[in-house]
């Protein structure tokens, strides 16, 4: 299994036709086809099921796809790590983050890390809590802006000294929104929208349910998102309320608002990274500034 054919079947796979992909690829359609099935030979299986028209992926095809894309990532990631000079640091550094107005601490290190070495380039893959230790434990990235108790025996942690809080977003002419603050016992009757991240159990979700002090399964969960902008058009529409944290959407101007949580709910977020990661010379740098900026004297 090659790395230059696994780009080519990627090329199929991402533009749905061989034509197209043999013309990207700059390679004659024959012999992409018999690459593609010189591949489908190795591994036994049928990729791609062949239309008139166009390419489908099968069940197999969807899950090599998948894993391909890892395999290039985690390709392209050692060959910058291993090209970067010891006189001039230049690389990739890969961070994994949900949504937090408190992220831009971290965007501030990585400014003062650019600022000495311009080569040096940020990549913020947006996810989930789950999603972000999942791509954290493949090696797809190198820091992790995540929530909630993590496990001591397989990451290194760094606390920050900030705290994020939870309010509601709900229309302005919705009858809640005449109440000052929210509390519990006035959502555990109506349609709630929570963040995948919050209905994780290895993030943090215990913290906002102990103040719904129900189970989910006692409330009515209407939805879940992933990105707070989408929740609010699902909020705005009606679909429900969506609890998440203050000051990433600004609702000045819109037929929304937030209201605070009674008593109030806080989560402190924190960077993390594996224990077993082999950094990079840039990630060894923006590590110590991490550290320098945060660690507790």
């Amino acid at each position: 299994m090659e790395l230059r054919v696994l780009r080519y079947f990627l090329t199929v796979a991402r533009e749905g036709s061989f034509s197209r992909a043999a013309e990207k690829l700059h390679l004659s359609q024959p012999t992409l086809s018999r690459q593609i099935k010189e591949l489908e030979d190795e591994f036994g299986k049928q990729l791609l099921v062949r239309e008139p028209r166009h390419v489908l992926l099968t069940d197999d095809g969807q899950l090599l796809r998948r894993r391909a894309e890892e395999i290039l990532s985690l390709a392209e990631k050692t060959a910058g790590e291993l090209m970067s000079g010891d006189e001039d640091i230049s690389g990739d550094i890969r961070i994994g983050a949900g949504e937090s107005v408190h992220f831009s601490l971290i965007m501030e290190a990585a400014r003062q890390v650019q600022e000495k070495y311009p080569g040096i380039r940020f990549h913020i893959v947006t996810g989930d809590g789950r999603t972000t230790l999942t791509r954290l434990d493949r090696g797809l990235i190198d820091f992790a802006f995540v929530y909630g108790k993590l496990d001591p025996s397989k990451y290194h942690v760094l606390d920050l000294p900030v705290r994020d809080k939870w309010v509601l977003f709900l229309r302005k002419d919705d009858v809640l929104a005449e109440k000052e603050t929210i509390r519990a016992e006035d959502l555990w009757e109506r349609p709630l929208l929570f963040s995948r991240q919050a209905l994780s159990s290895s993030t943090h979700g215990d913290e906002l349910l102990q103040w719904l002090q129900k189970p989910l399964e006692e409330l009515h969960v209407a939805g879940s998102y992933t990105l707070l902008y989408n929740a609010t058009l699902m909020v705005r529409e009606g679909l429900g309320y969506a609890i998440s944290f203050a000051d990433i959407v600004n609702t000045a101007g819109t037929e929304l608002c937030t209201r605070p949580l009674q008593p109030p709910v806080y989560t402190e977020p924190s960077v993390a990274w594996k224990k077993s990661q082999v950094f990079s010379k840039a990630s060894k740098l923006f590590l110590q500034t991490l550290e320098e900026k945060f660690r507790a004297k």
